[in-house]
């Protein structure tokens, strides 16, 4: 007959056991996580390309997943955004990442913008090395980097200036690289002036995300419309996305009216812009006139 083991032997062989189960439990745990990190990570670099940086174009400032805009801007009191379908433009523009909070916006050359009271938040997207993603540029390649992500990339296509149409099918290229290439050539070929005649006029009472709001010149300007809210009564409150002159990164603006009531002009003011719309319609850098309210057609 065997000895039995000492009580105080069998207390360290238990707890070396129970050690290495831990240990095994938690090796397991860690691979668990870094599998759904890297599939959530995935995901948002398949939804947002840049993310990736494939195509040497793009580098992250933030980690993916971080902050977007629906996260960094909560709708006004009272408010509650309104619905938006999965996988729909709308959807996608409150999914896009944000740069640090109070980060300033800077020019294609990396120098920061002159005026730094005009924006809310900063995207984190990639303005490119040239001067040509202005404020149609920028909202042409919003649209476009959205049908990418969608699957959709038979859709896109632009009008240039000349009335002549450009698509990214008539490449015959398929991967990122060239789609960022494509998207400079019709920043090159295309602005305000094309756009405003490629969209399609929309009520000001049924204004929604994703719509635009464009004078078409030599020089002309437009925003988008990229997230909205709605209280009990109906009421709407907007969100709008710029880039400008020169190209520079694309930002969330404020409202100017909402600062001037408190006598801060645009320095505090909000970014939530109201409903009903009334014309001259007034943001921090530029007036549009009546019926310059457009919508993808």
């Amino acid at each position: 007959m065997s000895r039995p083991f000492p009580a105080s032997a069998k207390s360290k062989s238990t707890a070396s056991a129970f050690a290495r189960l831990c240990h095994a439990a938690f090796a397991i745990f860690a691979l668990q996580l870094a599998a759904v990190i890297a599939s959530v990570t995935a995901a948002d670099a398949a939804t947002y390309a840049w993310m990736s940086g494939d195509g040497g174009t793009a580098v992250r400032s933030t980690a993916p997943g971080d902050v977007t805009l629906a996260s960094r801007i909560p709708p006004p009191p009272g408010f509650t955004r309104t619905p938006a379908a999965a996988g729909s433009f709308a959807s996608w523009l409150r999914g896009l990442p944000m740069k640090p909070d109070g980060a300033p916006v800077l020019l294609h050359t990396g120098v920061k913008k002159m005026r730094q009271d005009v924006h809310t938040a900063v995207v984190d997207i990639d303005t490119g090395p040239r001067d040509l993603q202005q404020c149609a540029d920028a909202i042409m390649r919003l649209r476009a980097e959205w049908l990418w992500s969608s699957g959709r990339r038979n859709e896109i296509g632009f009008n240039y200036t000349d009335g002549r149409r450009r698509s990214f099918s008539s490449t015959g290229k398929s991967d990122y690289r060239a789609f960022r290439k494509y998207m400079d050539l019709v920043f090159a070929y295309a602005g305000t002036y094309s756009l405003e005649r490629e969209l399609k006029p929309v009520a000001a009472a049924d204004i929604a995300i994703g719509d635009v709001f464009i004078k078409g010149g030599f020089p002309g300007h437009a925003v988008l419309v990229a997230d909205m809210a709605v209280d009990a009564t109906g009421q709407k409150r907007f969100l709008l996305l710029q880039s400008y002159m020169p190209a520079q990164e694309i930002h969330v603006l404020k409202n100017p009216a909402a600062g001037a009531e408190r006598g801060t002009a645009t320095a505090t003011g909000s970014p939530w812009y109201e409903t009903p719309l009334s014309y001259p319609f007034v943001t921090p850098e530029w007036t549009f006139p009546d019926q310059s309210l457009k919508r993808w057609p």
